[in-house]
């Protein structure tokens, strides 16, 4: 290649290829939560392909983010509300930090 051609950028891609438009994600709403040494972002966005929640964990800088459709919301609240019942009614057999990464 000479100095002279221009090579645009790469576009960002979204997952079929196509480019992705720069601010196409709303937000609809956010709240974080603090769990002991963690950071916890959920945020309720819209974009053409639909709503969706993202849950980014922060802790010391390092981040990990999932993505659930708004079509799973209902299955991920019945089995958090399951994970409470039983968190509730079984006898701890740990000391409540061993969660540690």
């Amino acid at each position: 290649m000479s100095s002279n051609e221009y090579h645009s950028p790469q576009e960002p891609r979204g997952p079929g290829g196509d480019p992705k438009p720069a601010g196409a994600d709303e937000v609809l709403c956010s709240e974080r939560i603090q769990v002991e040494r963690k950071t916890f972002i959920f945020t309720l966005k819209e974009n053409p392909r639909g709503r969706f929640l993202r849950i980014t964990e922060d802790v010391g800088g390092r981040r990990d983010t999932i993505i659930i459709p708004a079509t799973g919301l209902e299955d991920f609240k019945r089995v958090i509300g399951l994970m409470l019942e039983a968190q509730n009614s079984a006898p701890s057999k740990n000391s409540p930090s061993m969660f540690e990464d």
